[in-house]
């Protein structure tokens, strides 16, 4: 993307110039369009599920952006020579259902035959200018807080593998189907965040990078407060390591200081790509432990894993 010609324009708020995760557009004084699309191909084998998870996918990338989604389209690639109707039915099934409990609107779509299923959406959601939440921004003090555990990537590996045990594979599933909008909303209600992110196909470290590439501030993370599915590390050191792990490392590694107290098995988790991920924001430190248990109250797995500082700008620290 970075040799196509960007086009100017005063109302675009946010292109693809940024790694953000929506492209923002200013429609008048108080209210701006935030836009996203993403699809891909299975992560689980029942289609309801998978449905479900690839709406959440999309749907939380204008969370990410301080936005609500109102309003959907479906994009659907089907081996319709191959494979019943029925299989499709399903999927479509499970993403209304996120939708609903989003409260989206499906309002069209497009589908094409292809040889391998995948599914996604085009999502379309809006917020006042003021209120648009970037991935840069964040200050020297803030905390960090990640909001579901780390993991999908691997287990999602061994599922393919079929070595996940039933107890991962419901918790894979129950991460990558939950929608950020109870924790959007309640960061968004506590104030003062200064920037955020979901986490998905960069792992931690990859969208961690981005909040601080090009800036004045650099990422402390604590390796001990790093939330993670049960079996994690007994995945990895067995050899459940999905691809995109490596080519996430390969593309960040030097923007990365790793402590002796971080384990390798836990340096290699943070460059998983995860699949509907949770939000990563930074906010002052007089609000964080307070929103973390709230959310905790609220049934979601926030956790404080570092700070912003001002040392090393532009690089993490791993301790």
């Amino acid at each position: 993307m970075r040799d196509l010609p960007l086009i100017q324009d005063p109302n675009l708020l946010s292109g693809f110039e940024h790694a953000e995760d929506a492209g923002v557009y200013k429609i008048s004084a108080d209210l701006t369009l935030v836009q996203t699309v993403d699809f891909f191909t299975p992560t689980v084998d029942d289609p309801f599920t998978f449905g479900q998870i690839a709406a959440t996918n999309a749907l939380n990338d204008i969370y990410a952006m301080g936005a609500k989604p109102l309003t959907a389209m479906n994009i659907v690639c089907f081996p319709i020579k191959t494979m019943d109707k029925s299989v499709l039915r399903e999927v479509l099934l499970g993403g209304l259902d996120k939708m609903r409990e989003a409260g989206v609107l499906l309002v069209g779509g497009h589908s094409v035959e292809d040889n391998e299923i995948k599914y996604g959406l085009s999502v379309t959601g809006v917020v006042h200018p003021d209120k648009v939440l970037y991935n840069r921004g964040a200050k020297a003090g803030d905390k960090l807080i990640l909001t579901k555990p780390l993991g999908t990537g691997i287990i999602s590996t061994a599922i393919k593998a079929r070595e996940a045990s039933d107890e991962q594979i419901k918790q894979a599933v129950a991460v990558m189907a939950g929608l950020n909008k109870k924790a959007s909303e309640m960061m968004i209600a506590e104030g003062d965040v200064h920037a955020c992110t979901d986490i998905t196909g960069f792992g931690l470290f990859g969208h961690a990078c981005e909040m601080i590439e090009g800036g004045d501030t650099g990422l402390r993370i604590n390796s001990q407060a790093i939330p993670m599915l049960t079996g994690v590390r007994e995945l990895i050191e067995t050899g459940f390591v999905p691809g995109g792990l490596y080519r996430n490392k390969d593309f960040r590694i030097n923007q990365i200081v790793k402590g002796k107290s971080c384990p390798d098995w836990l340096f290699d988790l943070l460059f998983d790509p995860q699949t509907a991920g949770g939000l990563f924001f930074s906010l002052p430190e007089n609000k964080a432990q307070n929103l973390v248990e709230k959310m905790r109250g609220e049934g979601i797995a926030a956790s404080m894993i570092g700070d912003v500082v001002k040392e090393h700008p532009g690089n993490i620290f791993i301790y």
